[in-house]
């Protein structure tokens, strides 16, 4: 484990060193989690995912086209009317009999 001495510079930003940006793979624009410890504090490498919001015609097409037989198909499409949809209007693909 590496320790180095480094300064907190104005506006607080704080330069981690370049051997240590290198191990971590860090780089400018990287994100970093900022966490606080009953010793001080702690910074290690964050990840951000892109989420995908769907829309209730998007979650009507899932819940028929992934219907399994008539009987599943039938109580997706009770789901989607529940949603305010027709489900006569939603793209998707319906269990074969």
């Amino acid at each position: 484990m590496s320790v180095e001495v480094t300064k907190i510079g104005k506006r607080g930003m704080v330069v981690i060193p370049s051997g240590m940006r290198r191990v971590f793979g860090l780089e400018e624009g990287s994100l970093v989690i900022a966490e606080q410890r009953e010793e001080g504090v702690l910074f290690r490498p964050a990840v951000a995912l892109p989420t995908e919001i769907y829309s209730s015609e998007r979650r009507a097409e899932f819940l028929l086209s992934n219907a399994v037989d008539p009987a599943d198909y039938q109580a997706a499409m009770e789901e989607v009317k529940k949603m305010g949809l027709d489900p006569a209007k939603i793209k998707h693909y319906q269990p074969e009999s």
